[in-house]
C-alpha cells in the first residue's frame, strides 16, 4: 500500500502578546489558523513558510526556530498530515495585497481568545503548536536542512548514493 503524508507548514508570530491567525473558510465553516500550508515540489521548509504567510496574510516572515514537527491523521478524512511549525518575526505588510484562495482575513489574537473557542480550531495542531511555543520549545533552523544532491554525496552516510 502507498501512503504519503501531506507535509505542511506553519508560522507562529507573536507580537504585544498575540498571535497572528488566518480565518479561513473550510467547507462552509470559518475556522482558525496558524498561517500555514503545504510544501511545494522543490522548496524546502522555510522557503515554503515564508511564502505561504505572505499568500496567507501580505506579512513577510522571518523565520527563527523550528518549534516542532507534528503528525495527524484527521479521522473524518483519514489524510495524515507531517506539519512543521516555526515562529519567527514579521514586517513588510502589503495592506492592500489579495489574501490566498478562502483565507477572510489575518487577524491577532491572544492565546485566551484562542481557547476560548477550541471548536474553530482548523486542527488540533493550532493550539498544540500554540503550546509548545508558549512552553519554550525552540529547535534550531538547521534541524531541517535541505541536502541537494551535490551536498548530499559530501555527508558521510551508512549508505552511498
Amino acid at each position: 500500500m502507498h501512503w504519503n503524508p501531506d507535509v505542511t507548514v506553519a508560522a507562529i508570530v507573536e507580537r504585544d502578546g498575540r498571535f497572528l491567525m488566518v480565518e479561513e473558510r473550510i467547507k462552509g465553516v470559518l475556522v482558525l489558523n496558524q498561517p500555514a500550508g503545504h510544501l511545494e515540489k522543490g522548496e524546502t521548509l522555510v522557503d515554503a513558510v515564508v511564502r505561504e504567510t505572505r499568500e496567507e496574510t501580505a506579512w513577510r516572515f522571518a523565520p527563527d526556530a523550528l518549534v516542532g514537527t507534528y503528525l495527524w491523521r484527521n479521522p473524518d478524512t483519514d489524510r495524515t498530515f507531517l506539519r512543521f511549525a516555526f515562529c519567527g518575526s514579521v514586517d513588510d505588510h502589503h495592506a492592500d495585497q489579495a489574501l490566498d484562495t478562502g483565507i477572510v482575513r489575518a487577524v491577532w489574537l491572544s492565546p485566551e481568545q484562542l481557547r476560548a473557542q477550541p471548536g474553530r480550531m482548523r486542527s488540533p495542531l493550532v493550539l498544540r503548536c500554540l503550546d509548545d511555543f508558549l512552553g519554550g520549545v525552540r529547535r534550531p533552523l538547521d534541524s531541517v536542512a535541505t541536502l541537494e544532491l551535490d551536498t548530499a554525496l559530501q555527508v558521510d552516510a551508512v549508505v552511498s548514493l
